[in-house]
């Protein structure tokens, strides 16, 4: 009965260790954008989706990760994450963040899109540098049509 007791402790240990649903650092300039292949090197642009099992997937820009979800099942979607701007490799929660679209702020795949942690840096960079804000929502609307 201890030894039953004993292995099923260590089938749940490796179960709730196995399922780690948590971002992946990303290795600049090694990494490969999963939806247009391209070497990973910008550290203000780049994303990563992690699944509900914990399977990564990484990309170069907020863009491509938009373009990868069209075809696949955003149900097996746990975290939508970007680079924040104001912070250079800091991943945020791309559904809270609030994205600026400035042809002054260029952007790996030419879509000028940059994503902030905060809608006050979003504004004040919006400021210098122009633009149009949007939601996650919104941001998805304007890049699928």
């Amino acid at each position: 009965m201890q030894t039953l007791r004993y292995y099923s402790t260590i089938t749940l240990l490796l179960l709730f260790f196995s399922c780690n649903v948590k971002p992946q650092a990303i290795d600049y300039g090694n990494d490969s954008c999963h939806f247009c292949k391209m070497t990973i090197v910008d550290k203000v642009h780049a994303a990563e989706i992690v699944t509900k099992k914990g399977k990564t997937y990484k990309f170069d820009a907020t863009e491509c990760m938009i373009n990868f979800i069209k075809e696949f099942d955003t149900s097996k979607i746990q975290l939508y994450l970007s680079n924040n701007y104001k912070e250079p490799e800091v991943l945020i929660d791309a559904t809270q963040a609030t994205f600026l679209i400035s042809k002054n702020i260029p952007s790996p795949m030419g879509a000028f899109l940059s994503a902030f942690k905060s809608q006050e840096d979003a504004k004040k960079t919006q400021e210098e540098k122009g633009g149009i804000l949007y939601n996650w929502e919104a941001l998805l609307a304007h890049l699928k049509g």
